[in-house]
């Protein structure tokens, strides 16, 4: 099979590898130019030259140069694997079976660019993965495949992700492939009155409110967690919450502090008070990076009885 590839980082890196190491010949790598703000190049692109190929780095892929490319490599299908740039239409049907696309949702639920962050934010009990062809309208093609993932009540967005999503991503693009180039596959068009849309899960979303629930506020940290980090302040230090548990409370009597008091210090950790319980910080950074609780409790020199900004 010849596979013009599109994608970027890990993911694409992973996929790009997954293709070659099963005999397809990969004709065409496509990838976003270089950060000129990092010494490093591309991800894929570095893997692409490890394995004898040539990287495309088109600042568009809307001009005639990237639909000449792929017109040149005559792949037989096009797969889109961690795509940041907008990929038009004309360039996603000249391969002789089109384009299939990878996105971290069982579309059309979530979709947007940070759908592992909301399932997760919102409490969500599983998620998973959708293959589809990728029309103008961001996440909007017909289904080809999907993969149902079960989220954990202690997972991380970082566990979901690279434990689950990713490895199995990988292999549902080549099982995709496969049942289009066989012409064995369905297109099913979306439901539109089960769609949503979200945009970036960025700093103001992944901001920690201590009068709001426990299950929301430890749901917030497991969404962002590696990435964006949930954060509050102590004093005017930013803080940022990883590792944590949460311990609910069952009675009245049983309520230690108010939201966002400073109820215990522990050798490993601390407990912040919020409505239903607390949140024990096993993991956090501060001015010095990622460190402990109890770390992060000497570096601050917090105290039972103190407060974060709620």
């Amino acid at each position: 099979m010849r596979i013009a590839l599109i994608g970027s980082a890990d993911f694409g890196k992973a996929a790009l590898e997954a293709f070659l190491d099963r005999g397809d010949e990969v004709v065409a790598v496509f990838c976003p130019p270089d950060n000129p703000k990092s010494t490093k190049p591309e991800v894929l692109k570095e893997a692409a030259l490890v394995r004898g190929l040539s990287a495309l780095q088109f600042s568009s892929l809307k001009g005639p140069e990237a639909a000449q490319a792929m017109i040149d490599s005559n792949a037989d299908i096009c797969v889109m694997a961690y795509v940041l740039q907008f990929v038009p239409q004309e360039l996603c049907k000249i391969p002789k079976h089109g384009t299939i696309q990878y996105h971290p949702s069982l579309l059309p639920k979530y979709r947007g660019p940070s759908a592992i962050n909301w399932a997760i934010a919102l409490g969500e009990e599983k998620t998973g993965l959708t293959i589809f062809r990728p029309s103008d309208g961001l996440d909007e093609g017909e289904v080809i495949l999907q993969k149902e993932v079960a989220i954990g009540p202690n997972d991380t967005l970082g566990k979901v992700y690279f434990d689950h999503l990713f490895p199995i991503g990988v292999k549902a693009l080549l099982e995709a492939a496969d049942l289009v180039v066989a012409g064995k596959h369905q297109e099913l068009v979306q439901d539109e009155s089960k769609a949503n849309y979200e945009g970036w899960f960025g700093v103001d979303a992944a901001q920690i409110h201590w009068a709001t629930h426990i299950s929301q506020i430890y749901n917030l940290i497991r969404a962002c967690n590696p990435a964006p980090g949930a954060w509050t302040k102590f004093g005017e230090q930013k803080v940022q919450i990883y590792d944590c548990h949460k311990h609910v409370t069952a009675t009245f009597g049983a309520v230690k502090g108010k939201p966002g008091e400073i109820t215990q210090i522990t050798l490993d950790s601390f407990f912040i008070a919020c409505h239903g319980g607390q949140i024990e910080v096993l993991k956090a950074k501060g001015a010095s990076g990622k460190v402990s609780g109890a770390d992060l409790a000497k570096e601050l020199n917090l105290e039972v009885g103190k407060f974060f900004t709620l």
